[in-house]
């Protein structure tokens, strides 16, 4: 933590503590699983349906590769493995820029939840 960090706990209560722990950040499993919840939930779920079948293919294409004797053969598998295997990678990295979009949302949450309590405190 640095010093901003440490001043927003030390002015918190300790109730307001108890709530925000209660509201802290979920582990990585449920990060990851949280993907296929919520509106957006299909989204998740077909990037990854497609990311598992695109690797699926890259297993299949390597394996064809590896075992052809035709060097043209060879290198027309050798091509689907790689673009196949580039897919693949390219869905993993899109579900980790989701999982970090609902990282920044759950904190704008918590620091709503922060003003709604601090303006309750006033009033």
């Amino acid at each position: 933590m640095d010093k901003t960090d440490d001043l927003i706990e030390r002015a918190l209560s300790a109730e307001d503590r108890a709530l925000l722990a209660s509201h802290g950040e979920p582990g990585y499993l449920s990060q990851a699983l949280g993907l296929f919840r919520g509106p957006q939930g299909w989204v998740g779920m077909l990037a990854y349906v497609t990311a598992l079948a695109s690797f699926a293919g890259f297993a299949f294409a390597f394996w064809q590769l590896w075992t052809s004797d035709d060097v043209l053969a060879a290198l027309k598998w050798g091509v689907v493995a790689v673009l196949l295997l580039q897919y693949a990678a390219m869905m993993k990295a899109f579900m980790g820029t989701r999982v970090e979009a609902n990282r920044t949302l759950r904190e704008l949450k918590r620091v709503e939840l922060q003003v709604a309590m601090l303006r309750e405190s006033v009033d």
